[in-house]
């Protein structure tokens, strides 16, 4: 199943992106309290020599992105308890900046101060967008996978290639019915089939650079649907019955609720619109039956259930979109983006397997993140 996703809302700015000096220190990371939930490949079926280095697209700019960088590199079992001390220290210095403003009202320095703080909120933002997209780099890490570096250094003899295509490692962050929309999507977007033959994917094939970013931008958002859309399936099969037909806007977090785990998921980022659509008219429970699977949910969602596990729900995260893609296919001009691209079907693969996989991530990562810093909601 197809799923119509537009990047339009996408804000443009210009681009910044730097290839960070590549490490040989193996990161094989733990799980930790923070960012687990993903399945990751098993020991037992990976090569001690994979490495994973810090090389990645987008030039980080703060020092709280910066410092993250250099504990990922150096002190990996240290990272969830780095970004929670990181992400304190931005939250109150905004803070602090807001509360000398509000002390100064009346006074000839409160516009001043008004300056300042506004000034101070635009670089936590930058900070946060660092740390959001550090956190996605830790997530990619742990299942060995770098990400895919601006595109001009991945161009060999005038065609792009992308080695190793790490498809595996990339399936395996998925779920077998999440994977089975991907291979939908693959399809979809590139024309690619699972039996196809090693020669038809190695095959030469071109598409315009305007197009690919397109694809990519697009296979993010459907990573971030497919991460909304599954937890709210996982909510309908473990919700207690009593709740079957409450509206989603009259929800509380009982602790009955609370005891199942859903409370961020209740009033966080997936059911908190007012609606009069219940769960059991989305789907219809059957003692003894087994459940609806993620692709037969999905097709019973309205409209307006649609956008809501569509929509990136923060500023920082489309911003962080639209910084990433644009570091990763250059500035975006006329003459650019009507370019030609000399590749192949595995390599187009392997670019849109890692976009989704970025949109699931970054789900996750404005989770944590607005745990302790309060992201800008979306109108």
């Amino acid at each position: 199943m197809a799923i119509a996703i537009s990047t339009s809302s996408l804000p443009q700015s210009q681009p910044k992106f730097s290839l960070l000096p590549s490490s040989h220190k193996p990161l094989f990371l733990n799980s930790n309290r923070c960012f687990s939930g993903f399945r990751r490949p098993s020991r037992k079926t990976l090569p001690f020599s994979v490495k994973c280095t810090l090389n990645f697209p987008l030039e980080l700019t703060s020092p709280a992105g910066r410092s993250l960088s250099s504990v990922l590199l150096n002190e990996p079992d240290s990272f969830d308890d780095a970004v929670s001390a990181e992400l304190i220290r931005v939250a109150e210095d905004r803070d602090a900046a807001f509360a000398r403003f509000d002390l100064s009202l009346g006074s000839p320095e409160a516009s001043l101060h008004g300056r300042i703080a506004k000034l101070k909120e635009a670089e936590c933002q930058v900070a946060v967008e660092d740390v959001l997209y550090m956190i996605i780099l830790y997530k990619f890490s742990q299942n060995r996978v770098p990400l895919v570096p601006s595109l001009s250094k991945c161009l060999y003899n005038g065609r792009l290639e992308i080695l190793p295509s790490k498809d595996w490692e990339l399936e395996s962050i998925h779920s077998p019915e999440v994977l089975e929309m991907v291979k939908e999507h693959l399809s979809t977007t590139l024309g690619w089939n699972s039996g196809s033959s090693v020669a038809v994917n190695w095959s030469t094939t071109k598409i315009q650079k305007h197009h690919l970013s397109q694809v990519y931008a697009t296979s993010i958002l459907y990573g971030y649907f497919l991460k909304s859309a599954s937890l709210r399936l996982d909510l309908e099969h473990n919700l207690p019955a009593t709740y079957q037909n409450t509206p989603f806007g009259s929800w509380t977090a009982s602790p009955e609720c609370e005891s199942y785990g859903f409370k961020n998921v209740m009033l966080g980022q997936i059911m908190v619109t007012p609606r009069s659509t219940t769960l059991s008219q989305i789907i219809t429970r059957r003692p003894g039956k087994k459940e609806a699977s993620l692709r037969w949910y999905v097709t019973g969602f309205d409209v307006q259930t649609m956008e809501e596990c569509t929509k990136v729900k923060s500023e920082e995260a489309v911003e962080l979109i639209n910084k990433h893609c644009l570091a990763l296919f250059g500035n975006a001009n006329v003459e650019d983006n009507e370019m030609m691209i000399v590749t192949s079907l595995s390599s187009l693969k392997r670019l849109v397997l890692e976009a989704v996989a970025f949109g699931c991530f970054l789900w996750d990562a404005e989770g944590c993140v607005n745990n302790i810093y309060k992201l800008k909601d979306r109108c």
